[in-house]
């Protein structure tokens, strides 16, 4: 599990990409999950928070982005 100032250091287009694999990481988990493969299934809350932080530090460029042209 990774913290969210991991990604901060990533650049937009990194994280995009780290986004979208990490959202396939997640599908190919919950495929193995219905098939009864996945012995863990911790890693299905964990990656699923990993995306969650992507997409909050993703959300803070956003604002702060929006903040600068206003301001």
């Amino acid at each position: 599990m990774a913290k969210a100032d991991q990604f901060r250091d990533l650049s937009d287009d990194e994280l995009e990409t780290r986004i979208a694999e990490t959202k396939e990481e997640l599908f190919r988990l919950r495929v193995q999950h219905a098939t009864l493969q996945l012995a863990d299934t911790s890693q299905l809350r964990h990656v699923r928070r990993d995306i969650a932080r992507m997409l909050t530090v993703q959300r803070e460029r956003t604002f702060a982005s929006i903040q600068m042209e206003e301001g």
